[in-house]
């Protein structure tokens, strides 16, 4: 005898609405024309689409909080999964135009309870009150928050001067930009009123309807399309001189009340370590000058390469180049006795301690308990104008890695006697090492 087929009509409602919030919005909306019958069941809104955002984000975010439980999960399903693609580290690029305003070199975009806040990241300072005893300590200001009102209105804002918990923090309201996953600018929104702090609305940048396309509603910056009324008056105002001369006196007036020029900012890539390629990332590490400072480790096809991040003002910073290596193969414990003196021999470069400037301590193999050694075959000297001044001798520009049972790994050359070691900067999302700044 033949089994007997269950069809997917013959589940109860609850199955079939967990088996629904396994697919995506078009695997829906496919599935929605298959039968009359199906299709409430798509639309249901407090059952479907509150299962789609609760299994995507509910450990992320509160998404019952959200634009004050007013708006729709299907609207919001469609906000956060563009919104989602912010979440980790950004660069801005290109020359700054900021007259007045320093703008972040780095963000750090992750969820909050009912908005994405993006937070300038920068080393830790001497002069950041409440610093944290470890040198490693990163710096987090607020920057830009995005979230949705009551009536699906997106609003976006930037804090200028990374100030909070102050109630004159003067807000700039600001429109997102997406082009593509990779890149996004943010331009001023002159029509936008700012609240004090802490209110957490404001006047909308745009309104998102059901039907409509986060990624065009967030659109703005400089290259986009007026609005429609813009057009008619252009067109219609086309044959009237006196009409154009008065509209591009308006503009100017509107652009000379503009506090912040559009910035455009690059996702990082692959900013954390991988089974394949542990060595891949954004770290951090003490200097010999013994400053903080950011590293960018990645892998391609020609091996890997090591590239200081700093202020995209100073020379050289937005791309400062450390090292490379074209062979990505690790050397395994046990290690020769050769290898073992190359290690010992070395200091690593420690943050410094009240009672004394510099820190130096030569450790052990044991002692740092280094699991595999990786060889570095050039060094960036020689690229890097004013700097290769013996390059002919193979032992300065040959250098070591040395991966340790943490995760983190340290490196130097055969030419110095220090070992300058790579920390985390952020671990399962969140930054560590972490004091907030503006707060007082």
């Amino acid at each position: 005898m033949a089994e007997e087929v269950s069809s997917f009509s013959d589940f109860p409602e609850d199955v079939q609405l967990c088996i629904l919030s396994f697919l995506s919005p078009a695997e829906i909306a496919n599935f929605a024309l298959t039968s009359k019958r199906f299709s409430p069941l798509c639309r249901d809104d407090s059952k479907l689409w509150h299962s789609l955002c609760d299994r995507r984000w509910g450990s992320k975010t509160q998404i019952h909080k959200w634009g004050d439980g007013k708006i729709s999960y299907r609207l919001l399903h469609r906000t956060l999964s563009r919104w989602d693609h912010l979440i980790g580290f950004w660069r801005r690029c290109g020359q700054s135009r900021q007259r007045h305003i320093s703008p972040p070199s780095l963000l750090f975009f992750e969820w909050g309870p009912s908005f994405v806040s993006g937070s300038r990241v920068s080393p830790a300072s001497s002069r950041d009150s409440s610093s944290p005893s470890s040198s490693y300590g990163v710096s987090k200001a607020p920057f830009l928050f995005m979230t949705l009102g009551p009536d699906g209105q997106v609003v976006n804002y930037i804090n200028p001067d990374g100030q909070d918990g102050k109630e004159d923090v003067d807000l700039i309201g600001v429109s997102v930009d997406f082009i593509g996953d990779t890149h996004f600018s943010v331009e001023e929104n002159l029509s936008f009123a700012p609240a004090r702090s802490g209110s957490g609305s404001g006047s909308p940048n745009s309104k998102v309807e059901e039907g409509e396309d986060t990624a065009a509603v967030e659109s703005g910056s400089p290259g986009s399309l007026p609005g429609t009324s813009e057009l008619y008056q252009y067109y219609a105002n086309k044959t009237s001189p006196g009409a154009v001369r008065k509209q591009r006196r308006k503009d100017k007036e509107r652009l000379g009340k503009r506090r912040w020029e559009t910035e455009h900012f690059l996702k990082i890539m692959d900013s954390s370590p991988t089974p394949n390629r542990p060595l891949q990332g954004l770290w951090k590490g003490i200097c010999d000058d013994m400053r903080l400072e950011f590293y960018l480790v990645a892998y391609d096809g020609a091996g890997i390469s090591c590239r200081r991040v700093g202020d995209l003002a100073e020379r050289f910073s937005s791309s400062m180049p450390v090292f490379w290596t074209s062979n990505p193969t690790f050397v395994e414990s046990p290690f020769s006795a050769e290898e073992v003196s190359l290690y010992d021999g070395r200091a690593h470069i420690r943050p410094p301690e009240p009672a004394s400037d510099l820190q130096l301590k030569c450790p052990s193999l044991d002692e740092e308990v280094v699991s595999r050694i990786m060889y570095i075959n050039s060094s960036y000297d020689l690229v890097i104008p004013n700097l290769a001044e013996t390059s002919a001798h193979p032992w300065r520009v040959e250098g070591r890695i040395w991966q340790y049972s943490d995760g983190t790994f340290g490196f130097g050359f055969l030419r110095d006697n220090f070992i300058v070691d790579l920390k985390h900067v952020a671990q399962d999302g969140h930054l560590l090492d972490t004091m907030m700044l503006g707060n007082d």
